[in-house]
C-alpha cells in the first residue's frame, strides 16, 4: 500500500476555480432533472405498453423522484466542500493519493483536481465494490373488488334443474376492498388476500309464489294474485380471505426488484364469514287494474350469521368466480338450502 503527498502551491486562479464550481452546481441541478424527465417517459411508455400497471408506475416514479433530489443534494454538497477546501487553503492544497485497492472497499483519493502537469488541485473518487442493498416491491397492496353472476340454492336431495328459483333470473352481486400481502418477503408466487365485501344475493322463485314466515318456518306458498315479480334478497358483510398462487413478471434492477400479475394466471381459494344485514322481498302485481309494489323487510328466519367457501381463476384482473354459503339460508328449516353464485371477479 502506498500514499502519497504532495503540496499544490499554486494559489494563482483559484477565484476563478471557484467561479467554475458555482456554474458546476447549476449545471448539475439541470442535469438530474433532464435525467428524472428521461426515466418518467421511459415509465409511461412502460405503462402504455401494459408492462407495468398503475400502481407500479406510481411507485417508480416516487422511487426516481428521491434518487435525483438526493442525487442533486449529495453532488452540491460536494462542490460546497470544494469550494470551502479552496477557499480555506491560500497556500495550496494537499493531496492524498492511494493507488492499491482494499477490499471489499477501493478507494482512490486525490485533493486537488489534476492540472495539465499532473498536479491534483482537488478531486475524490470513491469505488464501492460492496453489494448494494435491492429494495422489493411494496409486500401489501390493495385494489377495489367488483363481481357479479347468477344465484341459487342447493337444496337437499334436489338438483339444479328442479329448483324453485328461476335460474338465470337470480342474481348476486358483490362489492368491496381486499388486501393482497406476498407471504414470502423475496417471492411473489403466494400471496394472502383479504379484506372485506357486501354481498347481494337475489333468489326470484318460479311460478306465482312468494315467501312467506309460518310457524317459524319460511316457505314458498302461492300468491293470491298474479304476480308480475317476486324478488327475495339477502344483504350480507362479510371478511373474505383467500391464498392466492401464481406467477409474475418480474423486473429487476440494479436497486429494485417489481412484481407485476398484469395479464398472469391466478388462483384463489379460501372462505368468508360475516353478518346478514337485512332480508327483503318485493311483490309487483295488479288488483283490479291498478298496480300494487309491496316491499316487506323483515327477518324470514334467515341465519343471522353467514360463513362459507369461495375460490376464484383467471388471468390477470378478470377471473371466474365461485361461493358456496356452508349455512343453512333459514333457520331450524325442515329442507335446508345453501346459497351457491358463479359469476366473474374483478379486481380494480
Amino acid at each position: 500500500m502506498v500514499f502519497s503527498i504532495q503540496n499544490v502551491t499554486s494559489q494563482e486562479g483559484d477565484t476563478s476555480k471557484i467561479k467554475i464550481l458555482e456554474i458546476q452546481k447549476e449545471q448539475i441541478i439541470l442535469q438530474e432533472k433532464e435525467a428524472l424527465k428521461n426515466e418518467v417517459k421511459s415509465i409511461n411508455k412502460q405503462l402504455k405498453n401494459k408492462e407495468i400497471n398503475e400502481d407500479e408506475a406510481k411507485v417508480l416514479k416516487e422511487d426516481i423522484a428521491k434518487k435525483r433530489a438526493l442525487n442533486i443534494e449529495n453532488r452540491i454538497a460536494i462542490i460546497d466542500n470544494k469550494i470551502a477546501l479552496l477557499e480555506r487553503n491560500d497556500d495550496g492544497v494537499l493531496e492524498l493519493n492511494k493507488k492499491d485497492s482494499l477490499t471489499p472497499v477501493s478507494i482512490e483519493i486525490g485533493i486537488g483536481a489534476k492540472s495539465r502537469d499532473n498536479d491534483y488541485v482537488f478531486g475524490m473518487l470513491i469505488q464501492d465494490k460492496r453489494p448494494k442493498k435491492i429494495k422489493y416491491d411494496h409486500r401489501t397492496t390493495s385494489k377495489l373488488i367488483v363481481a357479479f353472476g347468477l344465484n341459487n340454492t342447493l337444496i337437499d336431495n334436489q338438483s339444479l334443474d328442479n329448483s324453485p328459483y328461476k335460474i338465470g333470473a337470480s342474481k348476486f352481486f358483490e362489492i368491496g376492498w381486499a388486501w393482497r400481502t406476498r407471504v414470502f418477503k423475496n417471492s411473489n408466487f403466494l400471496r394472502l388476500n383479504y379484506g372485506l365485501s357486501f354481498q347481494f344475493n337475489g333468489l326470484k322463485p318460479t311460478g306465482n309464489q312468494y315467501f312467506v314466515s309460518n310457524n317459524g318456518q319460511t316457505e314458498l306458498q302461492e300468491f293470491e294474485h298474479d304476480l308480475k315479480k317476486a324478488k327475495f334478497r339477502m344483504d350480507n358483510l362479510v371478511f373474505p380471505i383467500h391464498f392466492e398462487i401464481g406467477p409474475s413478471k418480474v423486473r429487476k434492477t440494479d436497486n429494485s426488484i417489481r412484481y407485476s400479475n398484469t395479464k398472469k394466471f391466478r388462483f384463489g381459494f379460501g372462505g368468508y364469514a360475516g353478518f346478514n344485514l337485512n332480508t327483503r322481498q318485493k311483490l309487483k302485481y295488479e288488483i283490479e287494474g291498478e298496480n300494487v309494489k309491496d316491499k316487506l323487510k323483515r327477518n324470514y328466519n334467515t341465519n343471522n350469521f353467514v360463513y362459507g367457501l369461495s375460490a376464484y381463476t383467471g388471468f390477470g384482473d378478470t377471473m371466474l368466480y365461485l361461493k358456496y354459503d356452508l349455512n343453512p339460508i333459514f333457520k331450524n328449516a325442515l329442507i335446508e338450502q345453501r346459497n351457491i353464485s358463479l359469476g366473474l371477479r374483478f379486481h380494480l
